[in-house]
């Protein structure tokens, strides 16, 4: 398979590697994460990724969390039958895939102690973001902790240039050719919608988390963790 099948521009082929061209630190992104849940201390049992991709993030936190069920789901169903295969080896008690569906329609009575979402949100115009955020808010349990990474905007037209410039060379440092680059970046507020770091702390706040908290900040993408 060589085209698209989800929001990326990536098939799930080369997904886990391409994807690791494009956005610096990614694999950071699910360490950091991981990281955070253990530090917080708090209940664990239940966990939905949301936007869940190739299933990266749950392959490496089931590692960590041997004793918590996870939860996943995407919108691309060809995402969700490429992690089903890469995380064959857990434990089948372990590991619910859900049918595919993007995060805004998700209607599930059970309640989770973390929720995550990676890199999923920033394809979401504001209205579809807010919703999507608030279904997060709802299906957590009291004082569960949702982690969420997007791409952001930054704070001036200035420094939009000058993060675009380091993204562009990050990737051409990573083997991508210039015009792949070039044509990744014009996806900026075409095919991704980001929001400023100021703009995404005030939407989590209003949404209702009663700690909104800045967890990674990095060239164009940012990770926050909120506790309800």
């Amino acid at each position: 398979m060589t085209s698209s099948d989800n929001s990326t521009p990536h098939s799930t082929q080369v997904y886990d590697a391409q994807v690791r061209n494009t956005i610096p630190f990614y694999d950071e992104f699910h360490s950091e994460t991981i990281k955070i849940v253990k530090a917080t201390g708090l209940r664990r049992k239940t966990w939905l990724d949301t936007g869940c991709g190739t299933g990266s993030l749950v392959q490496k936190a089931a590692v960590e969390f041997p004793d918590t069920r996870f939860i996943l789901v995407d919108p691309s169903v060809q995402m969700l039958n490429f992690a089903k295969k890469k995380l064959g080896g857990l434990k089948a008690a372990n590991v619910e895939f859900l049918e595919p569906c993007p995060t805004e329609n998700l209607k599930i009575s059970e309640r989770f102690d973390i929720i995550t979402a990676i890199q999923s949100h920033h394809y979401l115009m504001p209205r579809g973001r807010e919703k999507a955020t608030a279904v997060c808010f709802e299906l957590l349990s009291p004082k569960g902790m949702y982690v969420t990474f997007e791409n952001v905007r930054p704070l001036t037209p200035e420094g939009i240039s000058i993060g675009k410039e380091c993204w562009k060379q990050f990737q051409l440092g990573r083997g991508r050719d210039l015009q792949t680059v070039e044509e990744h970046l014009k996806r900026f507020d075409k095919e991704y919608h980001p929001i400023t770091l100021l703009e995404h702390i005030s939407l989590l706040r209003t949404t209702g988390f009663s700690t909104v908290e800045v967890l990674w900040y990095s060239y164009m993408q940012a990770g926050f963790y909120c506790i309800k």
